[in-house]
């Protein structure tokens, strides 16, 4: 049987010894595993940018999902908190709590994990494990120029609101694996739902171009009305140009909705922008292969709400709200 010690040092330690192009640089990590505490600094005249986020079995994964994909979706879904504040990848930490040692699966698990952290030069630099009901916590670091984070709270009245790629996929994933209706053949649902595509690179690229942003993790109603109230603003959205894959698009239109607008784990950005910028922000999805869609327009101060429509211009009457850890189904 492993000990904590040599379980680290077999499946992580080792693997995060190699430093990255970046970790060569002292100023970024002087020291990372292998003390009390690791040493890190963001590059002169730029700020860090730090997120945490927690995994539990049963809440956030099924028991029996794809240790690879796991340790993917681990790691995915805080650099998709990095990339919608525009800041790049630099480590990360890992708190694991493990039921039992299963070295068949710490071994795919960390696989799954330093795939995702070697394409984003995103280093390990420290963690802890213990026995008990398993639990991936994961704090990232970036670092953003000074002044140039995209935050909720920089919506301006008349801005344009964008999500990138398509919506609804992983939420129409947990719906087949739940029986709520058939996954069609050849979709990629599930893979949706376990192997999110954090989208780094567009939310570097609108640094300078987008005026707020944030990553869709808990549904697009939900929130998009973080930003709403960040900003003390209103918005209107066309519920049909909501963008989503021909599978969820052929859905009932109650379960369509519910995929495309309140549906979590899309690792998608929302985000706001000038009309003036349409042109840059074609060009970014264009240079990316991604798509940007516009969906709607950030409105005058008020009370936050969404006013949604279809695509007509007809007011919905639509119950939404984003995935509640506390409250979810």
């Amino acid at each position: 049987m492993l000990s904590e010690f040599s379980l680290i040092d077999r499946f992580f330690a080792r693997r995060a010894s190699a430093p990255t192009p970046r970790e060569q640089d002292a100023s970024a990590t002087p020291l990372g595993i292998g003390d009390d505490c690791a040493l890190i600094g963001p590059p002169a005249g730029h700020q860090l940018a730090i997120s945490t986020d927690m995994l539990v079995e049963g809440r956030h994964f099924f028991a029996d999902v794809d240790p690879y994909a796991l340790g993917h979706k681990a790691l995915a879904v805080n650099l998709s908190d990095l990339a919608a504040m525009g800041a790049k990848p630099h480590a990360f930490t890992l708190a694991l709590a493990l039921p039992r040692v299963d070295e068949t699966w710490l071994e795919a698990f960390s696989d799954g994990l330093f795939a995702l952290a070697e394409r984003y030069d995103c280093a390990l630099v420290g963690g802890d494990t213990t026995s008990g009901p398993l639990n991936i916590c994961i704090t990232v670091f970036g670092d953003v120029p000074n002044g140039a984070a995209l935050r909720r709270d920089a919506a301006q009245p008349g801005d344009d609101i964008y999500v990138s790629g398509t919506l609804g996929d992983a939420r129409a994933g947990l719906g087949a694996i739940r029986g709520e209706w058939a996954a069609p053949e050849g979709s990629d649902w599930r893979r949706a739902l376990e192997r999110p595509e954090p989208r780094v690179a567009v939310g570097l690229a609108l640094r300078g171009v987008a005026h707020a942003a944030l990553d869709i993790s808990d549904g697009l109603a939900g929130d998009l009305m973080h930003i709403l109230k960040r900003s003390g603003l209103r918005a209107t959205v066309d519920a049909d140009a909501v963008p989503c894959s021909e599978a969820v698009r052929a859905l009932p239109e109650p379960a369509r909705r519910q995929c495309t607008l309140a549906g979590g784990d899309d690792y998608e950005l929302c985000f706001t922008a000038p009309v003036a910028a349409r042109g840059a922000i074609a060009n970014i999805g264009k240079s990316l292969n991604v798509p940007l869609t516009r969906i709607g327009t950030i409105e005058s101060s008020g009370a936050p709400r969404i006013a949604w429509r279809d695509a007509a211009g007809a007011p919905l009457s639509l119950t939404l709200q984003g995935f509640d850890h506390f409250h979810a189904d």
